[in-house]
């Protein structure tokens, strides 16, 4: 995978190797094929396109950990909404809105012991990855994420969202 450095020098070197034309008949030929540049990480990952556009920048400028802090505070915004809750956030937040036994935020019908597993395991999910990945962000000046495990969070960011989304609730 290439970071925005190596596509800018890719960008630079095709423009530096291109001659001006000097003939009409080199004018009217075809152009050289370029190189096919590679989708963007959040492309190639999946990354769910709801996040705020600073949650692309930040991964663009360098600043990863800041960039999954700002996708993981979308998604518990996301659930406040969703669920209606005010006063609460992080684990607390995850833990009402998803409790299967009166569940604010229901991610399906809660009638079949299956059902129930699902709002449960997906409760701890949520609350896991709120308590595991969003507060250590919020909290600690320097978290060091590389941008692969950057890119992995945002996509169990985009997975929980996505789910939201399956459920119908967004």
């Amino acid at each position: 995978m290439s970071g925005p450095l190596d596509r800018f020098e890719r960008i630079v070197r095709s423009v530096g190797a291109k001659q001006p034309a000097t003939c009409v008949s080199s004018q009217l030929a075809a152009p050289e094929p370029t190189e096919r540049e590679e989708p963007h990480p959040f492309e190639a990952r999946n990354i769910h396109p709801d996040f705020p556009v600073k949650v692309r920048k930040l991964f663009d400028d360098g600043y990863w950990e800041q960039s999954v802090f700002e996708a993981f505070k979308f998604l518990e915004k996301e659930v406040k909404r969703l669920g209606g809750l005010r006063g609460k956030t992080g684990y607390a937040l995850m833990m009402e809105a998803f409790n299967e036994d009166r569940a604010k935020i229901k991610l399906n019908a809660l009638i079949t012991e299956s059902e129930i597993d699902e709002q449960k395991g997906f409760k701890f999910i949520f609350a896991g990855a709120a308590t595991g990945i969003r507060n250590p962000r919020g909290h600690e000046v320097d978290i060091g994420d590389t941008p692969d495990e950057a890119l992995d969070y945002l996509g169990l960011a985009s997975l929980l969202l996505r789910r939201l989304d399956s459920a119908g609730l967004r």
